[in-house]
């Protein structure tokens, strides 16, 4: 099994060694790169080409959320996992925005760590439960407006369309999905690259937001 490559950014050099200790104690998954904010980390990325990035959002000079911004605008980039103490309702969707594979809060135990750097790694998304909570509350406060708009997305999706847009807001991977519907890889990925297109989406992240505001997941 090939090893998950993953970097560290954040501004306290004690969270870098705990988060090295939890990773490094794990099958699998190598630390390859650590980085005290992000202007160190887009050298750092393209000289050691991790698959995952777990990023911190508040630190000196290039923050997190304009670092992801920088990072996913490479070549073959990294996956970004968000991993911080703040979960204000602008930071989250900054994030999310930006192009983040998750948001995790600095609470969580070892083994959802890695689990969730395996997922992320494998093309899925994770998020906190609160992060999720969060989610669902920004969907129920919608304007009217807003929800004309989203049913107006919604509607131009195919069945197929919906079906997927709802696993991927359940952190599902391409492969995950195909598996989940009896699809081929290859066209999983046929309808989430056009559905991002028509949907005037970035990215998974923002599909699977979407997916929450348009209340598919948990059902």
């Amino acid at each position: 099994m090939v090893p998950v490559r993953v970097m560290l950014v954040d501004d306290q050099a004690l969270v870098r060694s705990g988060l090295r200790a939890v990773l490094e104690a794990a099958d699998g998954i190598d630390v390859v790169a650590e980085a005290g904010d992000g202007a160190d980390a887009i050298p750092l990325v393209r000289e050691h080409r991790p698959d995952v990035v777990l990023m911190d959002l508040n630190m000196p000079r290039i923050g997190g959320v304009e670092a992801t911004l920088h990072l996913l605008r490479l070549p073959d980039p990294p996956r970004v996992l968000v991993l911080t103490t703040f979960n204000t309702d602008d930071m989250v969707m900054d994030a999310l925005q930006a192009g983040a594979s998750g948001f995790l809060l600095k609470d969580l135990r070892a083994e959802e760590l890695e689990h969730a750097v395996r997922c992320v790694a494998a093309g899925g998304t994770s998020f906190a439960p609160q992060i999720m909570t969060k989610l669902v509350a920004r969907a129920r406060g919608k304007s009217a407006v807003g929800r004309r708009d989203l049913e107006a997305k919604i509607a131009s999706l195919t069945d197929s369309e919906r079906a997927i847009i709802a696993l991927l807001g359940k952190g599902m991977t391409n492969q995950q999905i195909a598996e989940e519907l009896n699809l081929a890889i290859a066209s999983v990925k046929t309808y989430v690259s056009r559905m991002l297109v028509r949907l005037g989406l970035e990215n998974r992240t923002q599909a699977a937001i979407l997916a929450y505001e348009a209340g598919y997941v948990g059902k």
